[in-house]
């Protein structure tokens, strides 16, 4: 029998417990329905590496991660969130491990999101984290227009929280580029990893930064600046041993310190670019967003050598008005990117809005190369006031592959 490590720290005195908890040899410890009687006795536990079968675990974990979804849904605080205890119930759809995987980016998000709330705490992360990479890699290999178009959308909507979107939105955006630059296989995937869980040191404060009306203050500057090496220590707490993967996230912030392994120096560059483009595109309380095509400017003005290079690789690869992305045509419409066209600055569109401001039901796709379809200006997100339909848009896109 295989057993995982349970989050003591984040179980509630008093409460029954909805798993037996064991200790890692299998002693039986406590039966689920029983509680944790006192603080004392919640040591008693930590001392015996209280742990529960790895079923019960990962069913656990998706109970938190529901748990999670809905108090953010219903607008709580994320400082409020933080304290949340572990859930008292698990469901008996928590225990399906594949729907954890199935469907699409934000199935993912979800899972995601609970790994990175709880940290060191996570129940059983890694595979968890290996098998939502994997699933995000089929995503992209599978249509990477849409899979941009979904992210991008997901950035803009802050119910969702930012840090799970924003650490998918990197991954794609440094898998295309890696790809782009010609990057072998290994090379991707362990820059894509590093995407994925460069700021779970971070990840609650993270969602509250993204939504607080204020500079950030300084013990949020210390957070920043530490929080690359906290992500690393807490990766080498899962059992991360891939030294390449935990010297990007160290060093992501700082990619040319003489501290880093100077074979990674390209790869930690390129998840830099991608951790301030999307940050970039992505709105604050205390400042609007940039458009992806402006974002892209402001990364590469000033810089020098290499850095030039990969801004303008990653330029190309996600699109100068990247799927998800919106723009104003020459006759006036508000159109969002649906797919990348032959050239980075010509996107495909769907127009869903009119001059007037009034919202398009019919959805065509158009080709900007056509004069008639120009792209005129960027539109950045908070400026659009009507709701994409994605399902209405992948149907758009079948009929432009059908021709």
């Amino acid at each position: 029998m295989k057993y995982v490590p349970i989050p003591i720290a984040m179980l509630e005195v008093g409460k029954p417990l909805p798993v037996n908890v064991v200790s890692d040899s299998g002693q039986l410890l406590l039966r689920k329905g029983q509680p944790i009687v006192s603080d004392q006795h919640r040591e008693k536990l930590h001392g015996f590496n209280a742990s529960t079968t790895e079923a019960d675990g990962n069913a656990w974990q998706r109970a938190y991660e529901r748990m999670v979804h809905e108090l953010l849904r219903s607008g709580a605080d994320v400082q409020e969130i933080a304290k949340a205890p572990m859930p008292a119930e698990i469901r008996e759809s928590d225990y399906v491990v594949a729907r954890q995987l199935n469907g699409g980016w934000l199935d993912l998000q979800e899972v995601l999101r609970g790994i990175l709330y709880q940290g060191g705490l996570a129940i059983n992360p890694l595979h968890r984290l290996i098998s939502i990479e994997y699933k995000a890699r089929a995503l992209i290999a599978a249509d990477a227009d849409d899979s941009l178009l979904c992210l991008f959308q997901a950035l803009a909507d802050d119910s969702l929280g930012y840090c799970a979107t924003h650490a998918l939105l990197c991954m794609a955006v440094c898998e295309l580029t890696a790809a782009k630059l010609g990057l072998d296989a290994l090379q991707q995937q362990t820059l894509g990893a590093a995407a994925m869980t460069m700021n779970i040191g971070m990840a609650r404060d993270q969602d509250s930064m993204a939504r607080q009306g204020s500079a950030v203050t300084d013990w949020q500057r210390a957070l920043i600046a530490k929080h690359a090496e906290s992500s690393a220590a807490i990766l080498t707490g899962f059992g991360v041993d891939n030294q390449d993967q935990l010297d990007i996230v160290r060093w992501h912030h700082v990619p040319d310190s003489r501290d880093a392994m100077p074979h990674n120096q390209r790869a930690r560059r390129i998840l830099n670019l991608a951790d301030i483009f999307v940050a970039r595109t992505a709105a604050r309380k205390t400042r609007s967003s940039l458009s992806p095509l402006k974002a892209v400017k402001t990364m590469v003005m000033g810089a020098e050598g290499e850095v030039v290079g990969l801004g303008s690789a990653m330029a190309q690869a996600v699109g100068f008005y990247p799927p998800g992305s919106y723009v104003q045509l020459v006759n006036g419409d508000t159109a969002v990117c649906v797919q990348r066209g032959v050239r980075a600055n010509m996107p495909w569109v769907i127009s869903i809005a009119d001059k007037d401001g009034m919202p398009s039901s019919k959805y065509v796709c158009k080709d900007t190369a056509d004069p008639h379809n120009a792209i005129a200006s960027a539109v950045t997100f908070e400026k659009v006031h009507v709701a994409v339909n994605l399902e209405k848009v992948r149907r758009a896109r079948e009929r432009i592959a059908a021709r």
